[in-house]
């Protein structure tokens, strides 16, 4: 307890040079939690939406489908197992036919893919009740923002398109845009054209046949889909999604070495200062019986206590900060949607109690280290030199 006194008397005596080395400390403690919350803010937003808007519960792929090859989507077709259409009609599934294509805005000639959906599905949270259109002279479709606008299209405009059947016929026709759909999910919005699915099917010449099913969220039960289909979960669909947030919390995480480092040096450099001052103190404590290790312990907990303040204070201004910004959100500059980002306009934070504890338990056991180090040259000191102010 003498020892704890001691060590709190003289932070509180350093004065400036405590508080400033608290400051930074906790500034880096509030900087790291902050990072962090919007890395698993991100991660947790576009995962969200993902799910919402595209693949649900998970996906059923036909056994030649492959996302990463658009060369595959030409055998990526088969007959819906009956199983799986009774899913449909139960409201527990959607099916989606995925056909290449040309199309041809404002004269130019371009790949995309038409996908064919059920107007009146409700497993993804898409506008597809537009495409139910009464107009029998053209194909409705329904397109996103972002196709929209690389292609100069909107609302009410007609484009032609030029796919080739399941015969090698190739065939046309003219697509009626209904509407033009907001949506932070690039991969169902960019170079696709979504249609009503009987209308595709028909024009494929692939009666009851579908490339993808896409299952309820939160369904209870997973069907099988028989030897054409493969079942997709979460973990392989958001595959992609996981490693780039991992990649990118790598990068970050050079920035917070970076700022712990400089906090954790400011202690260093407190804790190296203080024992070439303190010295005859040092030999005062020790003449009047206490020990090396008692001196090093001294030493030890006063930047322990550097870093309990830091703590403290960082909580003090902190948690209001990443509460006000948590509730608030944090607006999104276009550009992250350039980077392949499937996020909205606002990114909300997400703080755990586990990024709390674990950032603070890095950050104290640091400081403890850091402020011990330093200390070791006080194994040597002798008691006499201390008091004429040498130090080994």
């Amino acid at each position: 307890m003498l020892i704890l006194k001691l060590a709190f008397r003289n932070i509180t005596h350093a004065g400036l040079r405590s508080w400033l080395n608290v400051f930074v400390l906790s500034f880096a403690f509030v900087m790291i939690v902050m990072t962090e919350g919007l890395y698993d803010g991100m991660l947790q937003q576009v995962k969200d939406a993902i799910i919402d808007s595209e693949i649900g519960g998970g996906q059923f792929f036909q056994k030649n489908y492959d996302p990463y090859d658009p060369f595959s989507i030409e055998n990526s077709h088969s007959k819906i197992p009956e199983n799986l259409q009774n899913e449909i009609k139960n409201g527990n599934a959607a099916a989606v036919l995925i056909v290449s294509a040309a199309i041809f805005p404002k004269g130019h000639v371009q790949s995309a893919l038409l996908k064919g959906i059920d107007p009146m599905q409700k497993i993804v949270k898409m506008p597809t009740w537009l495409l139910k259109d009464s107009d029998t002279a053209s194909i409705p479709g329904l397109i996103g923002s972002r196709m929209a606008e690389s292609m100069g299209l909107q609302a009410g405009d007609y484009l032609s398109i030029r796919w080739k059947n399941i015969n090698g016929t190739f065939d046309a026709a003219d697509v009626r845009i209904v509407e033009v759909m907001n949506t932070d999910v690039q991969s169902i919005d960019r170079d696709q054209i979504w249609v009503p699915l009987n209308s595709l099917q028909k024009m494929y010449r692939a009666p009851d046949e579908a490339t993808i099913i896409t299952l309820k969220k939160n369904i209870s039960f997973y069907p099988s889909g028989g030897p054409d289909w493969a079942f997709k979960n979460h973990d392989y669909l958001l595959k992609d999604l996981n490693n780039t947030v991992q990649q990118k919390k790598t990068t970050a995480s050079f920035m917070f070495i970076l700022l712990l480092g400089m906090a954790l040096l400011a202690v260093f450099d407190t804790q190296v200062l203080a024992i070439f001052r303190r010295r005859k103190e040092m030999g005062t404590l020790m003449a009047l019986g206490m020990t090396r290790w008692n001196v090093i312990m001294l030493f030890t907990l006063e930047g322990c206590l550097l870093g309990i303040l830091a703590l403290i204070a960082g909580a003090a201004y902190g948690i209001p900060l990443l509460a006000y910004f948590a509730r608030t959100g944090l607006n999104v500059p276009q550009v992250a949607g350039q980077a392949g980002i499937s996020i909205g306009a606002v990114l909300y934070p997400k703080y755990g109690l586990q990024l709390y504890v674990i950032t603070s338990l890095i950050l104290f056991v640091s400081v403890v280290v850091v402020s011990f180090l330093p200390t070791r040259r006080i194994t040597k000191l002798k008691p006499t030199d201390a008091l004429r102010g040498k130090i080994a």
